[in-house]
């Protein structure tokens, strides 16, 4: 969070008092405002969990609707659910690669690029990114937007040392939290981007004790109304649906307190913008935006928005799920009402004479095989009423509405091996995948565009705090640790491709073959027709048997150790030169390193280092010389 930003606030000042009440009855507005998006979420989750008998109320509340005899039958017969995991299952398939393009030709940017790949990566491994984009993804498919928030925090990272009283001091780290709608409160939900709004709040409840841990202060605990899920027995709830129901619910939480963050972009008034932080009710910041996360350097927001189904003049993304719920009400009352058909006609409907039999013990025991039935003198006896056979309307009906579903939600029913072995042939079954893919492009493109937005916002910030060194690591590869060294001065650009990978649109099977086509036109062979040990391991890849050997390309460690040497020869180490060295290599990163500009910075501060450097080349080129003439 800010913690080393907060500034001290008296709480009996007049001036904060009047902040407070500005910021929270700005927040009451905008949640007022967006009340009706907010009932909307709640009845798709309730929908989505098998909760589907509740409607919107008078009121403007989710409200359980009651049945309407006390024969009917309320099951949940959840297609909606089925459809989420589909969506869900293909969406987080999808593998994006981020490549930071450098910002000239010049080799020191070329360098920095690679530098810039590696530190989002070590971010990616770091914090679990891909976890987080699912999560987002599950977000913005049940509520239709989601948000990535992308702020520095200065309690985390590696320790740098020790304040006066004993504290660690840590060198922060890059924080990134999935918001779910319920969190974000744009000045308007006209806006369609964040770009549009002039400011946001972010409100969430702290426990007291994780906010006097975040901004050092004490503040009295609230009730505050927080949504929970609870699982209740039908019955005794009244829903009317039999076994237990997993249900969204408003609960109060006595413990916590509101922390409210107002972010004001920069403006006439703010130049550099505004930042707000209430925390039960009082002042624990009050500043400039502290994030220069925006383009060219300046200050902006620290959100990233992500939607499902774009929604022209609105702020907020639309759920397949809303789509989805007329649907899903309708199957509900036929497959019931044609249950209850059924029930007739099993059971049977009896007409009696009143006063001929015991109706208590009828209406208890009814006609069970056995049974001896005694009805008085007189009378006529009971009789089961004529009833007529199930209409196939019922059967119609169902079947339009299941093929309903699919359609809406944007998934084929269609796939399924008993129609395709029977009614599809190879070029029908390509087109309905292909359907698929452009029934799901928009929601691929947020996600891209997303996960784009957040890392060039990981890379600004470490622009701007990553003021000394830093040491971060990945995976490379067979498993291989890499450790590197960077700083702000290593980040020049933050001009973030993605290179996405789609592969529920192109399954393994689909990439083999087109593997093997390559192979045989002879496109992965070098010039010699050979195929280089980089490319074996690439081919190995994308054949989805990852990697079988544990040799590396040669070439590549090479350049590895070229790198090592150059920061050797900087710290004043001697580096001789080896046998088993490849020296056009080694002489290639040598002197890029030389033309470069930590080359040049090193060299003002040791005069020595081009002599050191030089000397060290001049050994290369006599030992490439020497192999030469003995024909090695």
């Amino acid at each position: 969070m800010l913690k080393e930003n907060i500034k001290a606030k008296k709480e009996d000042s007049k001036e904060n008092k009047k902040i407070v009440e500005e910021v929270i009855k700005d927040f009451q507005a905008r949640a007022q405002a967006r009340r009706s998006f907010d009932t909307i979420w709640q009845l798709n989750m309730n929908y989505l969990m098998g909760n589907q008998y509740c409607d919107v109320g008078y009121g403007g509340n989710v409200e359980e609707t009651d049945r309407q005899f006390f024969w009917q039958e309320r099951e949940v017969f959840n297609h909606i659910a089925p459809i989420f995991d589909i969506r869900f299952a293909k969406l987080s398939k999808i593998k994006q690669q981020v490549n930071v393009l450098p910002a000239t030709n010049d080799e020191r940017d070329k360098q920095a690029a690679k530098i810039s790949n590696k530190i989002l990566k070590s971010v990616e491994n770091k914090l679990g990114i891909p976890a987080k984009v699912n999560q987002a993804i599950k977000w913005s498919e049940v509520c239709g937007t989601s948000f990535y928030k992308v702020n520095w925090n200065p309690s985390a990272g590696q320790l740098v040392g020790m304040d006066e009283d004993g504290h660690e001091i840590r060198g922060g780290e890059i924080d990134i939290t999935v918001c779910s709608p319920f969190e974000i409160y744009p000045d308007s939900s006209t806006c369609e981007t964040i770009e549009d709004c002039q400011s946001i709040i972010h409100a969430r409840a702290y426990t007291t004790s994780q906010i006097k841990d975040m901004y050092g202060i004490e503040v009295e605990p609230e009730n505050i109304n927080t949504f929970s899920l609870d699982s209740v027995t039908a019955g005794m709830a009244g829903l009317g649906f039999n076994g237990r129901a997993t249900k969204l619910i408003e609960s109060s939480r006595s413990d916590s307190a509101l922390v409210i963050e107002k972010y004001i972009r920069p403006n006439k008034d703010y130049p550099e913008g505004r930042l707000i932080i209430v925390a039960g009710r009082r002042v624990v910041y009050d500043d400039v935006l502290p994030y220069f996360c925006g383009e060219d350097g300046r200050r902006d927001l620290p959100f990233v928005k992500q939607v499902s189904i774009e929604q022209p003049a609105c702020f907020w993304g639309a759920s397949v799920i809303e789509r989805v719920i007329p649907v899903q009400r309708a199957y509900n009352a036929v497959k019931n009402r044609k249950h209850e058909f059924i029930n007739r006609l099993s059971l049977g409907v009896l007409s009696v004479e009143d006063g001929s039999v015991d109706l208590d013990n009828l209406e208890d025991e009814g006609l069970c095989p056995g049974k001896v039935l005694v009805y008085r003198q007189g009378s006529n006896e009971p009789k089961y009423l004529q009833t007529q056979t199930l209409p196939s309307d019922f059967n119609e009906e169902e079947k339009r509405l299941g093929e309903e579903f699919y359609k809406i939600g944007g998934v084929n029913e269609t796939l399924s091996t008993e129609y395709i072995s029977t009614n599809l042939s190879g070029t029908a079954l390509e087109l309905l995948i292909g359907q698929d893919e452009i029934r799901l492009n928009s929601t691929i493109e947020s996600i891209k565009s997303s996960y784009k937005e957040v890392s060039k916002r990981v890379l600004r910030l470490y622009k701007q705090y990553a003021l000394f060194p830093r040491i971060a690591r990945i995976a490379g590869d067979n498993g291989q640790i890499e450790l590197f060294y960077f700083n702000s001065n290593d980040i020049s650009s933050d001009d973030v491709e993605i290179d996405t990978q789609n592969d529920f649109s192109q399954s393994l099977t689909q990439r083999r073959e087109m593997v093997f086509a390559l192979l045989n036109a002879g496109v992965l062979s070098d010039e010699n027709g050979k195929i280089s040990n980089r490319m074996k391991y690439k081919i190995l890849e994308m054949l989805g048997m990852g990697v079988w050997e544990n040799a590396q390309d040669i070439n590549e460690l090479h350049v590895k150790k070229a790198d090592n040497e150059n920061l050797k020869i900087i710290q004043g180490q001697e580096v001789k030169v080896s046998e088993i060295d490849d020296h056009n290599l080694h002489l290639n990163e040598h002197i890029a390193f030389m033309l470069g500009i930590d080359f040049e910075k090193a060299k003002e501060k040791d005069e020595t280092i081009e002599d050191k450097f030089l000397n060290h080349i001049r050994q290369h080129k006599k030992e490439e010389k020497k192999e030469i003439k003995e024909g090695i």
